[in-house]
């Protein structure tokens, strides 16, 4: 409705496009967080509501439904796990690794783990292009595809591009190519800005959890290892209740819109991890784990 809105509007004014392109870009968040109850098989009871409804939802999202669930799952299976990282997440090193690194090497890292980088120009890249193609070793934003069945994965991101182009391409066809570039790349970028920070700071704060092999723990890296993001209720609402990130690593099977009774109902839980709107900016710098503290540093802070 939004986007029809700023469609017809072009005829007349930009300035009704520029007020609704935020909205509408927190509805498209919104709409990510349903396609992500779907692949956890939360949002319906039927299987195949689930993953019907989630793969007409990636023509919305940019985001090929059945390899980007698998990864995902995976991504709650090893979570805040050391010997298993790079599977649907935030690549992130010790600081005993990135020490071994070479210079070439540590300035790479640095550059990945710069949010500015990461966030501005990586989210964007990997919701418009880098999912478009399948484990290219100079994507870093798709590499847990890898660990996937490539033809799956190919019948996947192969599908998700042929409907694009036939869904895009008609609307072009009929309303012009011009109108659709101004109204649904500007949406679907500031869309990716906030869901690549809200993927970020689900795990990448101070006391986040990270074990080795022998010491992981699927609850505690569940509960220690995911933070409880308080933002106000209508960012909350935009954002399906992801904030709600601790409970959801708990039990994914809840579906987006009972995150908030769970909360309600453990006052345990109410308080654990949580983290405000300033205090999550001040996580923008965290990139290594550091095994002898016991948390995320920046660069700034190895000796």
């Amino acid at each position: 409705t939004a986007c029809a809105i700023m469609w017809i509007s072009l005829e007349y004014t930009y300035w009704i496009v520029a007020i609704l392109i935020l909205p509408a870009a927190g509805l498209l968040v919104r709409l990510f967080v349903l396609q992500h109850d779907c692949g956890h098989g939360s949002l319906f009871p039927s299987r195949r509501a689930n993953n019907l409804t989630g793969r007409l939802l990636s023509v919305l999202t940019f985001t090929p439904y059945d390899c980007w669930r698998k990864a995902h799952n995976l991504h709650h299976a090893c979570s805040g796990h050391l010997d298993r990282r790079g599977v649907g997440g935030v690549d992130t090193l010790t600081v005993r690794e990135y020490r071994a690194l070479s210079s070439a090497n540590k300035l790479a890292y640095r550059l990945y783990r710069n949010p500015f980088v990461m966030i501005l120009f990586g989210a964007p890249y990997n919701s418009l292009i880098g999912q478009r193609f399948f484990a290219n070793k100079g994507l870093p934003f798709n590499e847990s595809y890898r660990s996937l069945p490539f033809k799956k994965v190919w019948k996947s991101v192969l599908s998700l591009n042929l409907a694009l182009v036939l869904f895009y391409g008609t609307l072009g066809m009929l309303f012009g190519f011009k109108p659709l570039l101004v109204i649904v790349l500007p949406v679907v970028i500031i869309a990716s800005w906030i869901g690549g920070w809200l993927f970020f700071i689900q795990h990448q704060f101070e006391e986040a959890y990270w074990e080795k092999n022998e010491n992981w723990n699927f609850h505690d890296a569940a509960v220690l290892g995911s933070s409880h993001y308080v933002l106000p209720p209508l960012l909350q609402w935009f954002t399906g209740n992801i904030g709600l990130h601790h409970i959801h690593h708990l039990c994914a099977k809840i579906p987006n819109y009972r995150l908030q009774e769970c909360l309600e109902g453990s006052p345990v839980l109410q308080e654990m991890n949580r983290l405000n709107l300033g205090e999550s900016l001040e996580c923008a710098c965290l990139a290594l784990w550091d095994e002898d503290r016991r948390k995320m540093i920046a660069f700034s802070d190895v000796g």
